[in-house]
């Protein structure tokens, strides 16, 4: 899974895209970028000194918007199956898809999570004539996606569903029912928010009914109804436009300091600390720290002195029991050019527990949002839908375009073994219960060397590029000095361990 280096590629001005579509075709695998469709646009200088897209720029744009919604569309229309003899796991809940309630509560569940995806049309990003993330933005949408679900925990009340779900959702409930003996283990599940045709009926009960029986399955919650405001004022956060905190402008210009631009690639461990930063940077949200982990180990004692507000005071006060909240991001790997079958296992336990907020990753040139898995298949949003910018700063704009109706998955064998994991605590004591529950997932995998590790202590502070606040530290070395062999030419883009 070698890649080519994005500064080497330049994009050739005036080639249609199907041209370049059909060039990478030919590519061989190994000169195709990870998580991107397309090498980024080489800006013309005159350009980027008047700091205006040109005609070509914006159709080059269209064209990519194009192609690309056309991908996804043959991905969306087609049908996922869901066994409903086996539990599906979102994010440490399980539901057995054997009764309309348990239906419901997934449905719900997964609506709930917010979708970030490819937007168009927005406003130019500083120092390029880029408009639009659409061919490399999908690595820094998934990471949107992963702090998104951070920040629902931290915020929300426990177990929060979206109360307007209901507007995505136009679903016959008959297809959850198997029709025949061979489709006894088989239960497709269409779009949630798939259109019905034009004076089309319902199939299996009166309209008024169907709504009925959904009251009854779950009524609205009072409570999720008043978190509403705090739910779109969430969402604005992750805008497209210079002042959203989270929003693709601002990751784009934290990059920076870590050498990306935009356009470049981003790997799953630089968008991990692009996130940390962030979230530091910020004064939107409030008590919420993120820890990164080194070296695929999660050094506690550092944890502890990020949280524990009473280290911060002079002189320290033990009665003060005050503690931020913590996202945990972990960059690992997951094998060498593929994913090492032995974490399977691994990985299906981290998805079942209630810290972990999803993991950050995909397939090959398809990154991706990972979310829960059934059977021997991952259950993932897909941010590779090109949508038209939303003005996240009208009181009343739309959050249908921020939930997907399309659950979708895909088999383990094909996840790309680079990946960032991610987890949340509320305090201390929950942070004791994640290392705890953890390091109990971890010891599930028949390698014996797990994925990650926590250990008591302190790391050393390494100040890599981009990674930390002190840059004069001395440069760490993933693998000793002499033995990184095929893997250093991937230092830009991963920066993992082989395990």
């Amino acid at each position: 899974m070698n890649s080519v280096s994005p500064s080497a590629v330049q994009y050739v001005g005036g080639v249609m895209q199907d041209e370049l579509v059909e060039t990478r075709r030919q590519q061989p695998p190994e000169r195709q970028s990870s998580y991107s469709h397309r090498p980024p646009q080489t800006a013309d200088p005159s350009r980027e000194t008047s700091g205006e897209p040109d005609e070509m720029d914006k159709l080059k744009a269209k064209l990519m918007s194009a192609w690309n919604n056309v991908k996804y569309g043959w991905t969306v229309k087609s049908k996922t199956f869901f066994n409903k003899a086996s539990p599906v796991t979102v994010l440490g809940h399980s539901y057995l898809l054997n009764s309309e309630d348990e239906v419901e509560r997934f449905r719900l569940a997964f609506v709930s999570c917010i979708w970030l995806t490819y937007r168009r049309e927005f406003p130019q990003l500083e120092g390029s004539t880029w408009t639009t993330d659409c061919g490399w933005g999908c690595m820094l949408r998934s990471g949107q996606m992963l702090l998104a679900q951070g920040l629902l925990v931290h915020l929300m009340p426990r177990d929060w569903a979206w109360p307007d779900a209901h507007q995505l959702t136009d679903v016959d409930f008959e297809v959850f029912r198997p029709r025949s003996p061979a489709r006894a283990a088989g239960v497709p599940i269409p779009s949630f928010g798939s259109p019905r045709a034009p004076n089309t009926p319902e199939k299996s009960l009166p309209s008024d009914q169907v709504t009925k029986n959904s009251q009854k399955r779950r009524p609205e919650c009072a409570r999720d109804r008043q978190a509403e405001p705090l739910h779109r004022r969430l969402v604005t956060w992750f805008g497209d436009q210079p002042p959203a905190p989270f929003g693709v402008h601002e990751l784009v210009e934290i990059g920076k300091s870590s050498g990306k631009k935009a356009g470049d690639w981003y790997g799953p461990s630089i968008v991990a600390h692009i996130l940390r930063k962030a979230v530091a940077k910020t004064s939107v949200v409030h008590n919420l720290a993120v820890y990164v982990a080194q070296d695929c180990t999660v050094y506690k004692e550092d944890v502890v002195h990020l949280c524990d507000l009473s280290l911060s005071q002079t002189p320290p006060d033990p009665s003060n029991q005050a503690w931020k909240s913590v996202i945990i991001l972990v960059p690992v790997r997951l094998g060498g050019e593929a994913l090492n079958p032995s974490y399977i296992e691994c990985v299906k336990n981290i998805l079942k527990l209630e810290c972990c907020i999803g993991i950050i990753g995909g397939k090959p040139k398809h990154s991706l949002f990972f979310i829960g898995f059934q059977d021997e298949q991952l259950l993932y949003l897909d941010p590779h839908y090109c949508q038209p910018v939303v003005d996240v700063s009208q009181g009343n704009f739309s959050l249908e375009s921020f939930h997907c109706s399309s659950p979708k998955k895909m088999p383990f064998n094909r996840m790309d073994p680079s990946c960032t994991i991610g987890f949340y605590a509320k305090n201390k004591k929950d942070f004791e219960s994640l290392c705890s529950a953890v390091s109990v997932a971890l010891s599930s995998s028949k390698e014996k060397y797990p994925i990650f590790t926590f250990v008591e202590g302190r790391g050393q502070d390494y100040g890599l590029e981009g990674h930390s606040s002190n840059h004069s530290a001395p440069a760490a070395h993933i693998l000793p000095p002499g033995k990184l062999g095929r893997s250093n030419n991937r230092r830009n883009s991963d920066e993992f361990v082989f395990l």
